[in-house]
């Protein structure tokens, strides 16, 4: 009787186990893995095809390079699921994005093997360079991997990476995986030129790897990739865009064939002294039908049957904020044609798709180029059209130089969209939402507005359209709205007028954006304690409306702010501005609500919130103890 078979899974308890498994064992084990990703991703949603896609290079990483020691950096991180369960997290692994549970995305605080974390993309080449430097400094580290995506790939700062990594000439491992798909079809020269070279074939520039490969390969395809190696090597000054800037570059090679891509991790490891660049084809969402079918090929998904590939749907009625600003300015757009509109690789993501599939010719899909997109949106403005910068509020970061040298200076009226604003749940601190009110509100001339809820992000839309005295900014946040009465078309609101939404004689609570439902149920909780309450949408935090501020601080014994973002924000500007007015008298108490001083990690929106000390609850607090202090407090919540 033949004894039961022991999965190639369950005796890897980490990378050092692959380098007892033979080749035809890695490909099996990375058989085993793919299986694995698409059962947990099936109940915890997140980031399916792009983790499919990197299997077998994961495996082969691992089983070739001697990691921790050797430093594997992922770009973007959101393909490490099978990084993490290789690395001594099988155990952990679902509860990958639930409070207190694994990231979605390498953190340097969950393992050892996560050298360098991440979220935001382009950063893995630089990051790695730092290690190879500390490396040649003598400090207790090896090699340097970075693995990055055609679409990351395409971001000035990869650019300025590889340009010092081949001035540089120190022993690095850069693996490029051109899967041709980053979340919307990469754009632009380079995606274009690395098609061209898929295109051709297997192109070694490294002679000793080329010819360990060719020998693996039949006696017609052996020729064809030394004619093709020939073709790229054979013309003096006329090498890859790689070489030019100082790499050897290896490929394409196919990353889905594990023969393959041991041969060149190896060959490369043993003999590169130089910066490498391994050019590996893979297929977002290898594995799964219903990944490798979908248009986006399961970048991010909910939970899904793994049978069918059916996401679980949204239990809510209201429409998503994006669906609601996508829609919006498609409404405007037909009205109006001069709007045009600006995506950093997000059309989705930030609803643009809708506006693209009715006005394709405006809609301007720049890749993942954050920079060049605003400054593309304020050249646009001087010409005289009406750019809407569609970005999500963690992603505008990177673009802030640009906001504030080419379109805040120059008063060019640029519209920025802020989608995913606040805390956005699964994804955790990397991507919420929490500084851009701040850091727009820092700006001269910067018009800032925050929805409160569906009906006021339509209104805020219009209003964005209709303003063009200088650069203007509305957030809203991840997820569905609330449900309110929708306009057939948003109104035009007066910059710089808030409203009140009910009113009260105690305390007031002033909101920016949607914490105003919480700030709802908190002011029904001080209402049933006999605490009667005025609660209003501020709308603005630049300007702000001092009326309706000093009508505040004069009626009521206190004065509570609430928002969705970090400290020195709304709050921030609410406090200065009434101490340059003369409002913070010793008779009235007020508190700032915002965000603490410290970054949330990942969870529901809810859990997230309720970690941040801004639940109704939380309020409600806050404003009794306001109450019951005998003196005045001012000062930021952290």
């Amino acid at each position: 009787m033949s004894r039961p078979h022991t999965p190639l899974l369950d005796r890897v308890a980490g990378p050092a186990d692959l380098k007892a498994l033979t080749d035809r064992q890695l490909t099996d084990l990375a058989h085993e893995l793919r299986a694995e990703v698409i059962s947990v991703v099936s109940e915890t949603g997140g980031h399916l095809g792009s983790s499919l896609g990197v299997v077998e290079l994961t495996v082969a990483i691992h089983a070739v390079f001697n990691t921790p020691r050797d430093k594997l950096v992922w770009d973007v991180g959101h393909q490490c699921y099978p990084h993490k369960v290789l690395t001594g997290r099988r155990d952990r692994i679902r509860t990958l994005r639930q409070k207190d549970g694994l990231s979605g995305f390498t953190k340097r605080s969950e393992s050892e093997y996560d050298p360098f974390g991440a979220a935001h993309s382009s950063t893995s080449i630089s990051a790695a360079l730092g290690f190879a430097v500390g490396r040649d400094m003598g400090l207790p580290t090896g090699d340097a991997i970075a693995v990055i995506g055609d679409g990351s790939i395409s971001a000035g700062m990869a650019y300025e990476a590889l340009n010092n990594a081949g001035a540089e000439k120190r022993r690095l491992f850069v693996i490029l995986n051109d899967n041709e798909m980053s979340i919307a079809p990469p754009v632009g020269a380079m995606s274009t030129y690395l098609s061209r070279i898929s295109q051709i074939g297997p192109l070694p520039i490294l002679d000793a790897v080329a010819k360990d490969m060719e020998k693996l390969l039949p006696e017609p395809m052996r020729l064809g990739a030394q004619r093709a190696r020939q073709m790229v090597t054979g013309v003096t000054g006329h090498g890859t865009f790689f070489e030019e800037l100082g790499f050897d570059y290896i490929g394409p090679i196919d990353g889905h064939d594990m023969t393959q891509l041991l041969t060149v991790l190896r060959a490369a490891r043993s003999r590169s002294s130089r910066p490498v660049l391994i050019h590996c084809c893979t297929v977002k969402g290898k594995g799964y039908a219903p990944a490798e079918g979908s248009a986006d090929k399961y970048h991010g998904v909910s939970k899904f049957d793994v049978g069918t590939g059916v996401q679980a749907k949204s239990s809510s009625n209201a429409p998503a904020y994006t669906k609601v600003f996508g829609e919006a300015l498609t409404q405007e757009a037909a009205r109006d044609p001069r709007i045009v509109a600006v995506t950093a690789a997000m059309p989705s993501g930030t609803g643009l798709d809708i506006m693209a599939k009715r006005f394709p010719a405006r809609v301007f899909d720049v890749g993942i180029a954050e920079q060049h997109g605003v400054t593309f949106a304020a050249g646009m403005a001087a010409a005289g059209l009406k750019p809407f910068v569609a970005i999500y509020s963690t992603f505008l970061q990177r673009g802030y130089d640009q906001v504030a040298h080419d379109v805040a200076l120059q008063k060019l009226p640029v519209r920025f969209a802020l989608d995913r604003a606040g805390l956005v749940g699964a994804d955790g601190a990397t991507h919420a939402g929490a500084f851009d009110i701040g850091f727009m509100g820092a700006l001269p001339g910067m018009v800032v507005m925050a929805a409160s809820d569906e009906a006021e992000l339509a209104h805020m839309v219009v209003t964005a359209a209709e303003y063009d005295e200088g650069p203007i900014a509305f957030r809203y946040p991840r997820g569905n709205g609330t449900g309110v009465q929708m306009p057939e078309r948003g109104e035009v609101l007066e910059i710089g007028r808030g409203r009140i939404v009910r009113e009260g004689t105690d305390v007031a609570i002033l909101c920016f954006g949607t914490h105003l439902d919480e700030c709802r149920v908190a002011a029904e909780m001080l209402e049933a304690e006999g605490i009667s309450v005025t609660l209003a949408d501020a709308r603005f935090a630049k300007p702000l409306d001092m009326d309706l501020i000093a009508r505040l601080a004069s009626n009521h014994k206190a004065l509570v702010t609430v928002e969705q973002g970090a400290m020195g924000g709304f709050g921030g500007f609410v406090l200065q501005a009434m101490a340059a007015q003369g409002l913070l008298d010793g008779r009235l108490r007020v508190r700032t609500m915002c965000l603490p001083d410290r970054f949330i990690d990942h969870g529901s929106p809810a859990e997230m919130y309720a970690d941040a000390g801004l639940t109704a609850i939380d309020i409600m607090a806050e404003v009794s103890r306001a109450l019951r202090h005998d003196t005045k407090v001012v000062g930021f919540r952290a």
